[in-house]
This record gives structure tokens, sequence and C-alpha cells, in this order.
């Protein structure tokens, strides 16, 4: 494993936490493979100070300076993405080879964004006043803080850095403590690239400390997170108190629509993907199966069938299909979920778990599970298990598909299977939805956003719409007349 974990980035320097180290738990083995520093509440404040030090003259940049450093960032990145790749499957457990692909969209970020230096447009209006015009810019928020899961270490990273760079904005950036590797390899990338002292810092440390700090602080302009639903609740309630405005994309329950008409090779074969990349561990993963009555038998064995062909294994391994959880809590939490549905009725059409014989001792490892489900009001049909272990329910038409998909807490992504043009229609005027995938799976797009409904969270990232989350508005109103416009009310009598 490469790199010196044992300090964090703060003002440009690398510091040793004020407490002892936290250890870094490799979820295939069990075993501690770093320690990494543990900082104190005032450490991520003094990390806050040297944000907002540094904000002014980091926003005075052009915006194509500020692009060439992030440039410089994904080239690094991409020159590093191997030892990277490797080192997110070491502190998270993914498959090498979505390792890679995350490495590769943690680069992409940097290079999309950065082509926004040309494109952050304000607007010139016309005024009720002669001699005068109206302009409206978009001026950098100021201080973001970020906070971020273990899903995806190294993507969500720059999810968050490489935008609030592009705005003028500078970051504070706490990685999931379960999983801090990977940001603190990328803040010597960005230190190597030329980020000026205190426009990045990333402070690790647990959540009830560090995290509440952050985000309670009152000299924070933006607060952004990616995460539980009750976490999100929690960081809502501590910037309540200082009027500061809250990007939250939160959890997911996404329904999985299969009509009789859809291509059954394709829903099967993406579904597999959808519900069993990273583990399960993914927010917009198919979470419920709902199949039409007349292709359910079909769907259930082939779904089984390719399921049962999935490899488990050492994650390094090139032919490994899924790793292990990420820890023993989240195992274990999966574990009841699934126990409490058999319980109360579901029926095991694959009944996975912890294997005989683990791919590798010591590490948190968990089959897959299929369940057919009697009823959408099973917990298991509400309850977000972010793990190997699905529902499937029968249904008999696209309403039924509709409602049920409809009647959730979650509103983060959607999925259809069909070839009917009007199901189509409907369901982009009637699924309630932050994203909907039509004959396809994610990921998303860089180009697109990323946003949710209801429990998943407010705001929402990636492309123009991300990007607004980073920058507010000044009105300008510009009066070149000569004369005083005192006293005028233009627009009324």
């Amino acid at each position: 494993m490469n790199g010196d974990f044992s300090k964090m980035w703060i003002n440009g320097a690398w510091l040793a936490g004020a407490s002892a180290p936290r250890p870094v738990i490799n979820p295939t083995t069990g075993g501690v493979i770093a320690e990494v520093p543990e900082a104190s509440v005032g450490q991520a404040l003094d990390a806050v100070a040297a944000a907002r030090a540094a904000q002014p003259a980091w926003g005075r940049l052009a915006p194509l300076a500020r692009g060439r450093i992030m440039h410089r960032i994904a080239a690094l990145i991409r020159e590093h993405a191997e030892p990277l790749a490797r080192l997110v499957v070491q502190e998270q457990g993914k498959p090498i080879a979505e390792a890679r692909g995350e490495i590769g969209g943690a680069a992409e970020f940097f290079t999309y964004f950065a082509e926004f230096a040309r494109r952050i447009q304000g607007e010139i209006l016309p005024s009720d006043i002669p001699g005068e015009q109206i302009w409206i810019q978009r001026v950098p928020v100021g201080v973001v803080v970020g906070i971020i899961p273990w899903n995806y270490p190294a993507a969500l990273v720059s999810r968050k850095v490489a935008p609030a760079l592009i705005a003028g904005n500078t970051i504070v950036l706490k990685p999931h403590e379960q999983t801090p590797l990977s940001a603190l390899y990328m803040a010597r990338l960005m230190a190597e690239a030329g980020v000026p002292d205190g426009v990045v810092n990333i402070v690790t440390g647990g959540g009830a400390t560090v995290g509440a700090a952050l985000t309670s602080h009152p000299g924070v302009d933006l607060i952004t997170m990616t995460g539980s639903v009750p976490t999100g609740r929690r960081i809502m309630q501590a910037a309540a108190g200082n009027l500061v405005p809250v990007s939250l994309e939160l959890g997911g329950k996404a329904p999985f629509i299969v009509m009789e008409d859809a291509d059954l090779d394709q829903a099967v074969a993406a579904a597999v993907t959808s519900r069993f990349m990273n583990c399960g561990q993914v927010c917009i993963c198919a979470e419920r199966i709902l199949v039409h009555e007349r292709l359910y038998d079909a769907f259930v064995d082939r779904f089984v069938a390719a399921t049962k062909r999935l490899r488990i294994g050492d994650p390094l391994s090139e032919t490994t299909d899924i790793g292990p959880k990420v820890s023993l809590l989240e195992l274990e939490k999966v574990e009841r979920l699934t126990a409490a549905a058999i319980a109360s009725g579901a029926e095991p059409l694959l009944l996975g778990g912890r294997p005989d014989i683990a791919p590798v001792e010591g590490g948190f490892w968990l089959t897959p599970t299929i369940l057919g489900a009697t009823s959408a009001d099973m917990a298991i049909m509400r309850d977000e298990v972010f793990g190997p272990v699905v529902p499937i329910l029968k249904i008999g038409d696209f309403d039924e598909a509709i409602a049920i998909a409809n009647d959730s807490q979650y509103g983060l992504s959607a999925y259809l299977f069909t070839n009917d043009f009007k199901r189509i229609m409907r369901a982009v005027q009637e699924i309630s939805f932050g994203e909907i995938y039509l004959n396809r799976i994610g990921p998303e797009a860089l180009q697109g956003y990323h946003t949710g409904y209801r429990s998943s969270g407010p705001g929402g990232d990636d492309g123009v719409h991300g990007l607004e989350a980073y920058l507010r508005k000044k009105t300008v109103y510009a009066n070149f007349s000569g004369r005083s416009q005192h006293g005028l009310m233009p627009y009324g009598n």
C-alpha cells in the first residue's frame, strides 16, 4: 500500500491528530491496514479558518487558472490510477475492476468541471429606469464543508471538491472514518498539482466530533453531504442554527420494474449488475424488483441462475464479481433485515449468507440472497438494505407498479424495462423519483443531475444544476445615466 496516512492535510501542512490514531480495517481480511489521525474539534475549526483565509485569493483567480490546476489534478489521478484503485479495494472491499472504474470517474470529475472555466455565466437584464442595467452575477458561496460516505471513497472526494474549486470556493472535506485513505492519497496529488494552501483541507475523524463541529460552524457557507438519512437529518438540524444552505444526497430504495414486453435477457443482466455491484452498497442499486406476472417465473429462474454464477472472492482478483461487505457492523445489519423478512413470510428463492468457507479468512463475506416478497408493505420492500439481498414482487399491471414504486419514503432512482412507448411516457410523468432509468441502469452521467425526492434529500450533484449549489447570485444595479435615481418607483403608482 502506497502513501503515508498518519497525517491529515490542513492549510497546506500535514498534521498529526490530537489524540490516538484511528485504525482502518481491510474488509477482505478484517485486519488493520493503516492508522489515520483523529482530529480534534480545534483542528476542524482550524481547517475552516484556513479555508476562510484562502478563499478571497482563490476566488479572485481567473477561472482558467483554477481550471489548469484541476486539469493537473485529473492528470495525476490518472497517472496514479492503479495504486489508487488498489487502495480503494483495500479500504472499501469492491472488486478491482469496479475500483478502476471509480478512479476513472474521480479523474473525470476534475476534467469535466474544469471545463466550466468559460461557462459560468451571468445575466444582463433591462432596467425600468433609463441609463441603467441590471446584472445578475454568479459568485462563489465561500467556504464549503463536504461530508462523504464509505461506498465510493475516491470518486466522492472529486464529486465534492471539483465543483467547489471551479466555482472559486475553498473546501474542508471529511471522508468517512472507515475509508479515509483514498482522500488522503488524493490530497497529496492536489498538493502536487499546485492547489494553494488552505484551498482544500482533508480532515479525518469521527462524525460525532469532527463532523458535528464542521456542520455546526457559523463560518461555513455551504454543506454538501452524501450519506444516510439519519446523518442528513442531524446535519440539517445543525445547519439550521446558522441558516447555512445544505445539499444532501441520502438513501434510496430504487424500484426496478420489469413489464411483460421487456427484453428478458437485458432486464436480467441489468438487474444482476444493479443489485450486486459493490456488494449492493450503492444508493441507486435495484433495492426492490417488481415483475409483471406474465414474465415473473421466467425472470426469477434466469435471475437466480445468473446470480448463482457470480464469483465471490478476494476483490484484488481480476475474476471476482462480489467482494466483502465494508464492515462487520454492516454485514450484521443486512443479516437482521434478511432474517426479519423471512420470518414475516418472504420466500427464499436463493438463500445466501455467510459462506461456510470464507474466500479470505477474517473478511466480512456475505453471499447473495433473493427473496420472493408477498406484499409491498413488507419491511424488506420499504427499508434500504444496502447489501446483496433483494426482494422480488409479482405485479399485475403498470398501474400497480407505479403505485408501489411511489409509495416510499425514498425518491432517488427508479428503473423501468419496457418497449411500450405509452408506458415510458407515463413513467416519465408519474414516477416520482429524481432519476428514472429507462431500459438501462446507472451509473449517472457527469452532465446529468443526481438528485432525489422526499427522504432521499434536498439538493444534488453533477452537471450544470449540481454546480449551481456552489454558486450564489449577486444582483448589481448599474446606473450609468449620470442622474440620481433616488426615490423613483418605476413599478407602481
